[in-house]
């Protein structure tokens, strides 16, 4: 009887093993982003059939807010790989000690000008430009001649026809902020600002309001002058409806007038799927899910192998001279410079 019990308890041991091994279902890897990441469908299905994986998607609020969670969550990683850091935001990253490295082969098909962290913790993933959009038949009709540096906007002649975004809300808002820094230095940024004011600069608390809702191009607003993206001309044709022929906006590309912004993906230190992070990080950096990127958010590939869209290749004007500044003079000024522009432009 003893021997007949024992029997039908490995029995019941074997069938629950087989029932569990039968059952696994595919492994999971989280990729921890901000609310901006966008891409197909088809894409991410395509890594997953490839690695017998579901990525799961973990949005995590705009850059800033993902990496304070990202930065609060060290002990216990919340993700294992992290997409969206960018130049603005790195120096932070970095000194958090989040990261561990990777010398992924992808890195041999980015320019070197995107790699700015030499231990590749943080390898560069997309770019995109912060630029002035003007609408073009606007200022042909008013027979205005277009700014030619940062500093033409406070000429008089373009009084009131400027919208901005503030910088401690917007993405681009400071992105522009550091391009007038860029510019200008510490010292001369402040009443460069100031002029702007006194030339009835407007200020908006994202670039929705500012784009949407005073920018003459997609608005019924008044400001023909906006700080957006290069990508913004393409995104023009690309949705306008009815169909269009040409972007109705363009960009200003002058040296020092954009600032770029880069982004970067990386493995979480901590991660226990490793081998699978470095997986999904050289997929992201391959062809696939970067040609993917421009149609979905709208930036451009780090990868120089990956092609562009049509509307890309026709619509954007990208600057051959960049503002630029340091990640880590970025890191160490972000905070104190957003109060100095709050107390000179807004009170």
């Amino acid at each position: 009887m003893f021997r007949m019990k024992r029997l039908f308890l490995v029995f019941i041991l074997l069938a629950t093993a087989v029932s569990a091994c039968g059952s696994d279902e595919p492994d999971v890897i989280t990729l921890m982003t901000h609310d901006s990441f966008a891409i197909s469908e088809d894409t991410l299905a395509q890594f997953e059939a490839d690695n017998g994986v579901t990525v799961e998607l973990l949005p995590s609020g705009d850059t800033g807010a993902a990496l304070n969670q990202a930065i609060l969550a060290k002990e216990a990683p919340l993700a294992d790989v992290f997409f969206g850091v960018d130049n603005t935001f790195m120096g932070r990253a970095l000194n958090a000690e989040i990261f561990t490295a990777y010398d992924s082969a992808l890195l041999s098909e980015i320019p070197d000008a995107l790699k700015l962290d030499a231990e590749n913790r943080l390898l560069p993933v997309d770019y995109g430009d912060v630029c002035l959009n003007y609408d073009k038949a606007w200022f042909a009709e008013n027979a205005l001649p277009l700014p030619q540096s940062l500093s033409d906007l406070t000429d008089p002649i373009y009084a009131g026809l400027l919208v901005v975004e503030n910088p401690a809300t917007s993405s681009p808002g400071l992105a522009f902020l550091l391009a007038t820094i860029a510019e200008f230095g510490e010292d001369g940024y402040l009443e460069y600002w100031a002029d702007l004011r006194a030339n009835d600069v407007l200020v908006t608390n994202g670039w929705e309001d500012a784009y949407y809702g005073s920018f003459t191009v997609a608005s019924d607003g008044e400001r023909p002058l906006v700080v957006s993206y290069a990508s913004s001309p393409p995104a023009e044709v690309i949705y306008a409806d009815p169909p269009v022929d040409e972007a109705p906006s363009a960009s200003l590309v002058a040296p020092g007038m954009c600032f770029r912004q880069i982004e970067f993906v990386g493995i979480l230190a901590g991660t226990e799927k490793q081998e699978l992070a470095e997986k999904l990080i050289d997929f992201i950096l391959g062809q696939t899910f970067q040609e993917d990127m421009p149609l979905n958010m709208f930036v451009y590939p780090a990868n120089e192998n990956a092609e562009l869209p049509a509307e890309f290749v026709e619509w954007t004007q990208l600057p051959e001279e960049t503002a630029v500044l340091a990640p880590e003079t970025i890191d160490e000024n972000r905070e104190q410079w957003i109060e100095a522009w709050t107390e000179v432009v807004l009170r």
